[in-house]
């Protein structure tokens, strides 16, 4: 069973933030693939289970803010008995300028509150992660309060294309494993500089 879950904040207030690109990647993901998410209280995550190929995936937004994601990811690791290596967390990274993707296999938190929450759940690093940019701010706006303000009109066209290139980027993690991914979509990526 392999798990994707996609970073952001529940709520009205936050749909469609910068903060919240993990949970709009994951909702492109459902809707290729014609699934509803179903709450569960189990998990503190809305879910829904796909199959990719010969994979069972359960798609998955913690219901939980941002900076507690690492309880619902925790408890959707042992509700479906998977392991590290097949758990994928899509989030937004501000060191990334917007339009750009890149796949690891492991790594520190950089700075992101909901991947600490995960790490620190875990107590490993050691789990794939997707990260989507979305560009730092301007000097004028702090970081707080950009990753929760709306994408630009003018950037909203980028962010769909995007949000696509990481619907795809977690459908090849799925079918051929991380080295792979990170072998087409980190090269694809800094080919686009």
């Amino acid at each position: 069973m392999k798990l994707i879950v996609g970073l952001g904040n529940p709520g009205a207030l936050y749909a469609g933030t910068r903060h919240n690109i993990g949970f709009s990647t994951l909702k492109a993901l459902a809707k290729v693939y014609k699934i509803a998410f179903k709450k569960d209280s189990s998990t503190l995550s809305l879910s829904g289970r796909v199959k990719i190929k010969d994979q069972n995936v359960i798609l998955a937004i913690p219901l939980t803010f941002m900076n507690l994601s690492g309880i619902a990811v925790g408890a959707l690791l042992k509700k479906y008995k998977t392991d590290l290596h097949n758990l994928l967390v899509v989030c937004d990274d501000l060191d990334l300028e917007l339009g750009r993707i890149k796949i690891k296999d492991s790594g520190s938190a950089g700075g992101h509150r909901g991947l600490q929450s995960i790490i620190d759940s875990l107590g490993s690093k050691s789990f794939p992660r997707l990260r989507i940019g979305i560009g730092r701010p301007h000097q004028d706006l702090d970081a707080a309060n950009y990753v929760l303000s709306a994408f630009t009109k003018k950037e909203k066209e980028q962010v769909k294309e995007i949000i696509d290139e990481a619907s795809q980027c977690c459908r090849v993690w799925v079918r051929g494993g991380i080295i792979k991914t990170m072998n087409i979509f980190n090269t694809r990526s800094r080919d686009n500089e």
